[in-house]
């Protein structure tokens, strides 16, 4: 078997698509094939890349051509000009960069978690539920701050269970809810993070100058994530994972 052939077997084994992360993971339990060469995963980066029959959806996140009608009725299309304010785009990029922040807080042995009412949304093939390392949020103050955190996109928390990053994931809705539960969650020594297509950085800087979020905005309290900028970290990510020593 080829390599380029074990690369598709592996997609397919995920469900006819999978992030270059998974593609990574899985693709050694392929027993027919041979990867004599010291550095593989850059292979399965080129495979992916010029493979006939393998596309790109998202940087880092490839699909078969076999399965791109079942996955498009299923809501994971390419993003185009047209459809960037759809349902279905709206939809998938909400759990897909939940999913993408999930695994690097992962990576990064942090503990993570999803609001209740998203740990069903998936992430491809996987609800969130599965890919989050806490199944309850962690009671690290009183229970208003605690009630208040517990519908953000996505936290991550460090090993004293404390909040490390609060993000929101902003792809339609307004900039300024989620500016709100930040105002509200200041006090604690957190980052916290806007993502959202770059083409909304004009309006999260609009929203920031607003006299009720002064405090953040003096205090460099919140920053802005572009999707684009979260695809190359992820990969980022996944490279670095891949090392044998980290300086």
């Amino acid at each position: 078997m080829t390599q380029a052939q074990a690369v598709i077997e592996t997609i397919e084994k995920l469900g006819g698509i999978a992030t270059l992360n998974q593609i990574n993971q899985h693709i050694f339990e392929v027993e027919d094939c041979v990867w004599k060469t010291k550095t593989p995963f850059a292979s399965i980066r080129r495979i992916v890349q010029l493979t006939k029959g393998i596309y790109k959806i998202k940087p880092g996140l490839y699909a078969l051509e076999t399965h791109r009608k079942y996955l498009e009725q299923n809501g994971i299309i390419i993003q185009t000009e047209k459809n960037r304010d759809s349902i279905e785009v709206k939809t998938f990029n909400h759990s897909y960069y939940q999913g993408l922040l999930l695994e690097i807080g992962r990576m990064r042995r942090l503990n993570t978690f999803v609001p209740n009412q998203d740990k069903n949304k998936k992430f491809l093939t996987t609800p969130l539920k599965e890919i989050r390392t806490l199944q309850t949020i962690p009671h690290f103050s009183y229970d208003k701050f605690v009630d208040r955190s517990a519908t953000i996109d996505v936290i991550w928390f460090n090993s004293n269970y404390m909040p490390h990053s609060f993000y929101e994931i902003e792809h339609t809705t307004d900039i300024q809810n989620s500016l709100l539960k930040f105002i509200d969650l200041q006090d604690f020594h957190s980052r916290m993070v806007i993502v959202a297509d770059e083409m909304r950085h004009s309006d999260f800087t609009n929203k920031m100058s607003y006299a009720a979020f002064a405090s953040l905005r003096q205090n460099k309290r919140v920053d802005f994530l572009s999707y684009e900028s979260l695809d190359k970290q992820y990969e980022q990510e996944v490279q670095k994972q891949q090392m044998e020593f980290i300086l």
